[in-house]
């Protein structure tokens, strides 16, 4: 997402380019080429698909929609499995329409991982509950801190529900780092996403994240956090920004990447 102005073949053709060896991908784009198409694009290009994302937004009131939330997320664990990667990362869901009750929304989150994570696990494939800022709570995820998620993720076994770990949405959190070495001990870190905060946030503010660097969150600091906790997998950048949308795709993921290595070890 953060090239989405690339077609997947150019994607993979770029990565080529840059010596890139890992990609996380998204559903949609993925389900425009075709799920099957794509697992063998990025095999015949030598990538390896970090994570799949999304899943989740399991918090609707009405059965039917809560089926059908419960169907989609079987489809995204299929897909993951298919695309080769083992982690479907879950933006868990707002508030109904009309609810206040975030408690009840969370233990709808609770519900549906109960279905959810034995399906997963017979797939090869970990469910990694993402905590949003809280700023998305209303709207987009109830999950708003890593205790949260860990509080979530805890009832269940680590090899089948874990956490994402992502700057962006974490930053702020005095308690994070703590949680983040909570999360490690049980090995439920299942990513870790880079992106910056910069102001002023954008209307609507979902396409607000900075490019690694021009913003206030030391990324070292916090690779040294996942990294003290155990955790040894990819580390993904995950970018939505109108203005780097706008631009040539393959300069903007050249920046990245070297953005990323001038802010982490």
């Amino acid at each position: 997402m953060t090239v989405k102005q690339l077609s997947l073949p150019e994607l993979a053709d770029a990565c080529a380019e840059l010596g890139i060896t890992q990609v996380g991908l998204w559903r949609e784009p993925v389900q425009s080429y075709g799920v099957e198409a794509t697992a063998k694009l990025v095999r015949d290009a030598g990538l390896t698909v970090t994570t799949l994302c999304r899943g989740g937004f399991f918090t609707a009131l009405d059965a039917d929609e809560r089926a059908a939330a419960l169907a989609d997320n079987r489809r995204a664990i299929d897909e993951a499995a298919t695309l080769g990667t083992d982690t479907l990362v879950l933006v868990s869901g707002g508030l109904p329409a009309g609810s206040k009750d975030l408690h009840g929304a969370r233990e709808r989150i609770a519900d549906a991982l109960a279905e959810l994570g034995p399906y997963a696990e017979r797939h090869g494939v970990r469910l990694a509950i993402e905590p949003l800022h809280p700023m998305y709570a209303s709207d987009r995820c109830v999950v708003s801190t890593l205790t949260q998620a860990l509080d979530l993720a805890e009832r269940f076994p680590a090899h089948q529900v874990g956490v994402t770990v992502d700057t962006y949405h974490l930053w702020w959190d005095d308690n994070a780092p703590a949680q983040i070495a909570r999360a490690g001990a049980t090995g439920r870190i299942h990513t870790f996403q880079l992106a910056d905060w910069t102001t002023p946030l954008p209307e609507g503010v979902l396409t607000g994240r900075g490019q690694i660097g021009d913003g206030a969150i030391d990324m070292r600091e916090w690779q040294g956090y996942v990294e003290a906790a155990g955790y040894t997998g990819a580390i993904e950048v995950e970018l939505f920004n109108d203005t780097l949308w706008a631009r040539d795709g393959r300069e903007v993921l050249a920046e990245t990447a070297r953005r990323f290595v001038e802010n982490t070890d």
